[in-house]
């Protein structure tokens, strides 16, 4: 693997659940992978997850880890041609090439504006990384992918499906604040990628871009395309058209313990509990995202190791 900013990224993915896995079984199997190796960590936004499970994933490999938070450093600048003469301070040719002689591998986490679709469908944050840098890129969330959370979720599936084809459904849930679509983006194209049954379930006005969800079925009646389901993933996201807008907070919405049934529920963390889905559910026996974000440090970790195994 050269790098890992998008899915198909990924070789061969039911062959990297398998070794992810087999990680998780034997975290330390190539402790000396990494050795003498760096991960350096650029995080343009807050983490909790990520950025814990993947420290952990490249020190389960034997790498050092150094970590930077961007927006405590210079102010950098994407544009090309630009006349730096307001607020940033560093351009990304620079700071990008001078990164890579620090680290032998570079993970950069920076949300969307969801002011600018245009911009923010141009991923320059990420490009500029990947264009720039002379090591390989790890997507620990972009603005519109978040590649990382989309693995750990077909681990956890594939560990806990009793079925040959699960039936899996995406619900959208009301949020009080505007978020992103990088992890419906990128749950939907993983799903689209195994062997799943998978269907969309969300208001009208907020479905997704036609180029993320293609021929999946969508459904507006959530009970409705619950239905049978084996994998409930709850997610809330703004409105794609009206771009980063909030037009819905639509209470009925939020996931029950009567709506999920005998499914799995699934949320890639943190979650508004009692907004997005009711406390019965999280602490229920169905409920699985505790598995889920121990399985982010094995996704990781596997996309650590291919691109090590690359060096």
């Amino acid at each position: 693997m050269k790098k890992y900013t998008e899915i198909k990224d990924i070789s061969n993915l039911q062959e990297t659940i398998k070794d992810a896995i087999s990680l998780k079984n034997n975290p330390f199997e190539f402790e000396d992978l990494g050795k003498h190796k760096t991960l350096v960590m650029l995080f343009f936004n807050s983490s909790l997850r990520t950025r814990l499970s993947t420290e952990k994933a490249a020190k389960n490999l034997g790498m050092d880890v150094m970590i930077l938070n961007v927006n405590d450093a210079w102010n950098l600048e994407f544009e090309d041609g630009t006349i730096m003469s307001a607020n940033t301070s560093e351009h990304i040719k620079e700071a990008a090439q001078v990164i890579s002689q620090y680290g032998d591998v570079i993970a950069v986490r920076a949300f969307p504006s969801l002011t600018d679709k245009k911009k923010d469908e141009s991923e320059f944050v990420m490009n500029s990384f990947i264009k720039y840098a002379t090591v390989p890129i790890v997507n620990m969330e972009s603005a519109t992918a978040h590649p990382l959370q989309a693995l750990a979720d077909a681990i956890t599936i594939t560990e806990l499906s009793k079925k040959a084809k699960p039936k899996v459904v995406l619900s959208w849930a009301p949020h009080p604040k505007a978020l992103p679509q990088a992890v419906a983006n990128s749950f939907v194209e993983m799903m689209q990628n195994m062997d799943v049954d998978l269907t969309i379930t969300h208001p009208e006005g907020y479905e997704l871009s036609e180029a993320i969800t293609k021929n999946t079925p969508i459904n507006h009646n959530q009970e409705d395309a619950l239905k049978d389901a084996d994998f409930v993933y709850v997610k809330n996201w703004s409105n794609y058209k009206d771009y980063g807008k909030v037009l819905s907070q639509d209470e009925n919405w939020m996931m029950t313990k009567a709506k999920l049934g005998n499914a799995k529920f699934m949320h890639c963390l943190p979650v508004r509990r009692n907004v997005v889905v009711e406390d019965a559910v999280l602490d229920g026996e169905h409920s699985v995202v505790i598995q889920q974000a121990n399985n982010r440090t094995f996704a990781a970790q596997i996309v650590l190791k291919q691109i090590l195994e690359e060096l």
